[in-house]
């Protein structure tokens, strides 16, 4: 079994739950996911199966689509709602929506964030997330992360009992993106204390919420021996630059072979690129580190 199974990931799971129990769903000890999402957060997960584990690493690089909600008025230790408070800042009026797209305006591009707390990031060795529940608080590294568009899709809502004030957004980034910490950053530029009240991401590595399957979804296809559930490995890379190879040049690519650069203008020497053959996806090749006049295998999926 190969493929990639674009699975919907509920809310009180985490990823490595959901790779767990598809291996006994699946009766396959190689499965993978492309992704993380925390607990609290649902939406798509592409997990990968078989060879299709080889391109982990390209659908984790790759864009992702959430959509989730602001709540200016209080921040909490996971930036989220699964938090303690720490922090309160009252809304005492109704903020202008002009202000609040153009904040958020200001996001847009390449940030910096440094990852909560409660985050997997390691510092000496050790997951952030474990110092935290030891109440330690390290210095944080830096990261960058890069923000394509970040938009409010719904009209404020003011909470006159709590004093706060939420809106819907919908943002596309980059990977290791903190769509949490984005929303503590916008609060701040408004400045209030902030969290994330809400998550689900809509669009990851090339797939869409629509092309889902729950758990049980997929558990009751295994059971009725329906397997079109598994997408090909070829649609994760399908946002890659791609190649389709004669039989001549696919006797050299095969065996490792570099490919010259001067031979493919069309393609951008700085970007990777799907190279296929009988439109099946064989390799992964990118410019050369030393030897800039060619491309050579970054990674090979079949070669037979």
């Amino acid at each position: 079994m190969d493929g990639i199974l674009p699975l919907w990931k509920e809310r009180g799971m985490t990823s490595h739950d959901c790779v767990f129990k598809l291996r006994k769903i699946l009766k396959t000890k190689k499965v993978g996911h492309g992704g993380t999402l925390d607990p609290d957060v649902d939406g798509v997960l592409p997990i990968c199966i078989g060879k299709g584990t080889k391109v982990i690493e390209y659908l984790q690089d790759s864009g992702k689509i959430y959509v989730g909600e602001i709540t200016l008025g209080y921040t909490t230790t996971t930036e989220d709602v699964s938090g303690d408070i720490v922090e309160k800042t009252p809304v005492l009026e109704m903020l202008e929506t002009t202000l609040i797209d153009e904040t958020m305006n200001q996001m847009v591009g390449t940030i910096t964030q440094i990852p909560p707390m409660y985050s997997a990031v390691k510092v000496n060795g050790k997951r952030l997330y474990e110092y935290a529940r030891e109440g330690l608080e390290v210095e944080r590294p830096e990261r960058k992360a890069v923000i394509d568009y970040f938009k409010r899709t719904s009209e404020p809502v003011y909470n006159v009992e709590k004093q706060t004030l939420s809106w819907r957004f919908e943002v596309g980034c980059g990977k290791g993106t903190y769509v949490r910490t984005l929303a503590v950053d916008t609060g701040a530029k408004l400045g209030y204390a902030a969290h994330m009240s809400d998550l689900t991401r809509v669009s990851s590595g090339g797939f869409s919420a629509g092309q889902c399957l729950t758990l049980t979804q997929v558990s009751e296809k295994m059971a009725g021996e329906e397997f079109d559930f598994l997408q090909p490995i070829e649609q994760a890379m399908s946002l890659f630059q791609r190649l389709d190879l004669t039989d001549l040049e696919y006797q050299s690519v095969k065996d490792g072979g570099f490919l010259k650069v001067n031979d493919y203008c069309t393609l951008n020497p700085s970007e990777l690129i799907a190279v296929y053959h009988n439109q099946l996806l064989v390799s992964i090749y990118g410019q050369h580190p030393t030897k800039l006049e060619f491309f050579k295998p970054i990674k090979v999926l079949r070669n037979n």
